[in-house]
């Protein structure tokens, strides 16, 4: 490549400017996203008479239940497009990856594409998750036998 080629293709890929708008932009999508989550937790203590631990499981199955439908309608790729970061909270972020990785491989079936392709981004995370999960238990247990 010559430098020239070089230059303008560099000139392409580099940042753009505006981070800062970006970063309050990403800022402001996350806490939406925490008021929405709250909001829901709020709604199921109050609909089903459940006290804030046990409202966390019906609130977190709704986000990913509405991250995996937008995902799947193709309008949640264009919002983190305009959110970016701020979008990507673990849970929602988690599920947009099941959801778009199962949907690369629907052609292929739903053992051998949706199957196999579903934990392809998400399967290093929750390999490590796991892992590190069972390492931090154990040197607990190992820590209060001392």
């Amino acid at each position: 490549m010559s430098t020239q080629g070089y230059k303008e293709a560099s000139k392409r890929t580099a940042p753009k400017k505006g981070t800062l708008g970006k970063a309050l932009w990403a800022f402001v999508s996350g806490g939406v996203m925490g008021i929405i989550g709250q909001g829901l937790l709020t709604m199921y203590q109050q609909l089903l008479g459940l006290d804030a631990k046990a409202a966390a499981g019906p609130m977190v199955i709704t986000v990913v239940f509405v991250t995996a439908l937008l995902t799947g309608l193709g309008i949640y790729d264009k919002l983190a497009q305009k959110c970016g970061a701020g979008l990507f909270i673990p849970i929602s972020g988690f599920a947009n990856s099941l959801t778009s990785c199962a949907m690369e491989g629907r052609s292929e079936g739903p053992i051998y594409g949706i199957g196999s392709t579903m934990f392809k981004l998400a399967g290093s995370v929750l390999t490590y998750g796991i892992a590190a999960a069972y390492t931090l238990g154990l040197l607990r247990w190992v820590v209060s036998l001392l």
